[in-house]
C-alpha cells in the first residue's frame, strides 16, 4: 500500500481522520511561526511599544510583597515603566551589550559545551553509547536503547545522529521491526530530554532563565544548574522503563512483522559498527580517569573539611561546589575525553583538544545569535514590570477561582506541552514563558525550582509528535530507509503512545514526588516560596 508523504492516510482519496487533521493543523501553525530568533526580535520591539501604551493608561497593580521587602516601591504599587520615553530609550541603548553578555545561560552553556566537545570529538561518547547498546542482552536491548537515549542528552545532538540510526540497525539485525528500535531511541533521546543521571548543558541553560524570571519577584533569588537533579535522575529510570513497556507492548505489536520489501534501499550490508578492541581499551582508561576525577571532586565536598562546602554553614546546600557546578561538568567531560582520545589516537596533542573546542563553538553560532535577542526580550520584559503585573494579576485570578493547590501543575504541564508543539526549542519556549509563569506561581506559593521541574516534563514529552522539533526531518529520513514513502503522520502516530504515557505517568510521578512524599527536586531546592 502506498502512503501519502504528508500523512498516514492511504493515498486513495479517503477523508482524513480527526487526528490526521489535528496533526496537519499543528504543522500548519508551526510553519506560520517565524524563526525563534525573529520571534524574539519581534517580541522585543512589541514590548517597547506596549510599554508606551500601558504607561499612557497608567497600568499598575498593588504589590503583594510585605512592606520593606527588597524591590518593593515605597507606595506599594507596581507601575509600568515606559521604554518609549527618553529615559527608556537611553536605558535600551546603554544596556544592549550588557543584556547580552550578562545573560545568565550564555556563559554557563558555552563553558559546559567546551568540556562536552572534548568527549564528543575524541569519540568517547559515541563509543560508549555503541558499547552500551550493542553489549546489551537481547532481553534488555529495548531498555538499554531508551536508557542510552536519555543519557545521550548530555552531548547535545549525539543521540539523534548516532543512537537513533544505530537502534534501528540493531532491531533489524535481531529480526525485530527497525521502526520499533528507532521509536525506542527517539523516545529516550527526545521524549526523555530533561531526564538524566548527569548534569548536562540543558541544566544551566534553563536555570539561568528561571533565575532571571524569579528575580522579578525576589531580586536576590539564585537558581543553580543542579536544582532539578534529584527528580530528573530518578525520572531517567521512569522514562526508560515506560519507554520500554510502550515499545514492547504497544508500538512493536502494532507495527507487526517487518517486511524487507518495504525498504527504500538494499539493507543487506546494514550492520552496526562494532566497538573495536582499541576503543574498549580507551573506554576503560576513560572510565578510570572519570573515577579519579570523581574522587578528587568528592574530597572537596564530602568531608566536613571540604574546601568547597559553604564557608559559613559548612553545608552542601548553597556551597561553592554547587554554585560552580558548570566548572565540574567541564572537567568531568574534558579529562576522560582527552584520555580516551590519547588511547585511540584521535587526540595526541593540545592542538587536537583546541580544535575540538573550536569546532564546538563554531556550531554554537545560531545559539549565540538567539541568546542576543532572547536576552533583550527578557531584559525589556523585566524593565517594564510587565512580568510582575501579569504575575500579580494571574495569581489573583488563580486565588479567586481556587486554583492554588498542587493540582494546578497538571494544567501547567499540559499547557507547556501544547506550546512545545509549535515552539520546539526548550530554551526559546522557556525564555518566553518563564517571565510570566515563574513569578505568577511564586506569588501563589511555589518555588522556582519546582516550577522549572514541571516545565521540563511538558517541554520533553511532546517533542516526539511535533514536526517543529529541529531533528524531526532527520528522524523521518532514517525511518524512510526501512519503510519507503513513510509520511509525517505515520511517524507521529507511532510516537503518540509514548507522549501519552510519558505525559500521564511523569506528571503523576512529579505530583507524588513533590507533594505526597515531600521530596526536593534537587540539592537545596525549595518546594514552596514565601516572600
Amino acid at each position: 500500500m502506498e502512503y501519502n508523504m504528508q500523512t498516514s492516510t492511504p493515498a486513495t482519496g479517503n477523508k482524513k481522520s480527526l487526528f490526521t487533521r489535528f496533526l496537519d493543523g499543528v504543522e500548519w501553525l508551526g510553519n506560520l511561526l517565524p524563526h525563534p530568533i525573529t520571534l524574539f526580535a519581534i517580541f522585543s520591539v512589541a514590548i517597547v511599544l506596549l510599554s508606551g501604551v500601558a504607561s499612557f493608561f497608567d497600568l499598575s497593580v498593588v504589590d503583594p510583597r510585605p512592606e520593606g521587602a527588597r524591590g518593593r516601591a515605597a507606595d506599594g504599587v507596581i507601575y509600568v515603566v515606559n521604554l518609549m520615553s527618553a529615559d527608556g530609550l537611553q536605558m535600551i541603548v546603554q544596556n544592549l551589550v550588557k543584556n547580552f553578555t550578562g545573560f545568565a545561560p550564555l556563559g554557563t552553556v558555552l563553558v559546559a559545551m567546551l568540556g562536552v566537545a572534548v568527549a564528543e570529538h575524541s569519540g568517547l561518547l559515541s563509543a560508549g553509547m555503541r558499547k552500551m547498546v550493542m553489549g546489551a542482552s537481547p532481553r534488555l536491548v529495548t531498555f538499554t536503547i531508551v536508557f542510552s537515549g536519555i543519557i545521550s542528552n548530555t552531548a547535545s545532538e549525539l543521540g539523534y545522529v548516532v543512537l537513533i540510526p544505530l537502534a534501528a540497525m540493531i532491531f533489524h539485525s535481531l529480526g525485530r521491526h527497525p521502526l520499533a528500535g528507532l521509536a525506542a531511541a527517539f523516545a529516550g533521546v527526545s521524549g526523555g530530554y530533561s531526564a538524566n543521571l548527569l548534569l548536562g548543558t540543558i541544566d544551566p541553560l534553563l536555570s539561568g532563565i528561571t533565575e532571571e524570571a524569579a528575580r522579578m519577584i525576589d531580586p536576590a533569588y539564585v537558581v543553580g544548574p543542579e536544582v532539578n537533579w534529584y527528580f530528573m535522575a530518578f525520572s531517567t529510570f521512569f522514562v526508560a522503563l515506560a519507554g520500554t513497556l510502550v515499545t514492547e507492548k504497544i508500538v512493536e505489536p502494532k507495527l507487526g512483522q517487518y517486511n524487507a520489501a518495504d525498504a527504500a534501499e538494499d539493507l543487506s550490508n546494514d550492520k552496526a559498527e562494532e566497538v573495536s578492541a582499541l576503543e574498549v581499551r580507551g573506554l576503560k582508561m576513560a572510565g578510570l580517569a572519570a573515577l579519579i576525577v570523581s574522587a578528587v571532586l568528592a574530597l572537596t565536598i564530602v568531608p566536613e573539611w571540604g574546601v568547597l562546602r559553604h564557608p559559613e554553614t559548612n553545608a552542601v546546600a548553597g556551597s561553592p561546589f554547587l554554585r560552580g557546578i558548570v566548572a565540574f561538568i567541564f572537567i568531568f567531560f574534558a579529562i576522560p575525553g582527552f584520555v580516551y582520545g590519547r588511547v585511540v589516537g584521535t587526540m595526541r596533542t593540545d592542538r587536537d583538544v583546541i580544535d575540538a573546542m573550536s569546532k564546538s563553538m563554531s556550531s554554537m553560532g545560531m545559539y549565540i545569535v538567539l541568546v542576543f535577542f532572547a536576552a533583550q526580550f527578557v531584559a525589556f520584559f523585566k524593565w517594564t514590570n510587565f512580568g510582575q503585573i501579569i504575575a500579580v494579576g494571574g495569581a489573583t485570578f488563580l486565588e479567586a477561582v481556587g486554583m492554588t493547590g498542587p493540582s494546578l501543575f497538571f494544567g501547567f504541564i499540559i499547557m507547556c506541552g501544547i506550546i512545545n508543539l509549535s515552539l520546539g526549542s526548550a530554551s526559546a519556549q522557556w525564555a518566553i514563558t518563564a517571565p510570566v509563569f515563574v513569578p505568577m506561581l511564586m506569588l501563589v506559593g511555589y518555588a522556582p525550582e519546582t516550577i522549572q521541574a514541571a516545565y521540563r516534563i511538558g517541554d520533553s514529552v511532546t517533542n516526539l509528535i511535533t514536526p517543529m522539533m529541529s531533528y524531526f526531518g532527520l528522524i523521518l529520513a532514517v525511518a524512510s530507509r526501512y519503510v519507503r514513502h513513510l509520511g509525517i503522520g505515520t511517524l507521529i502516530a507511532t510516537m503518540l503512545p509514548y507522549t501519552i504515557v510519558f505525559m500521564t505517568g511523569w506528571s503523576i510521578l512529579f505530583y507524588v514526588w513533590v507533594f505526597v512524599l515531600g521530596l526536593p527536586v534537587g540539592p537545596g531546592a525549595a518546594t514552596f516560596y514565601t516572600p
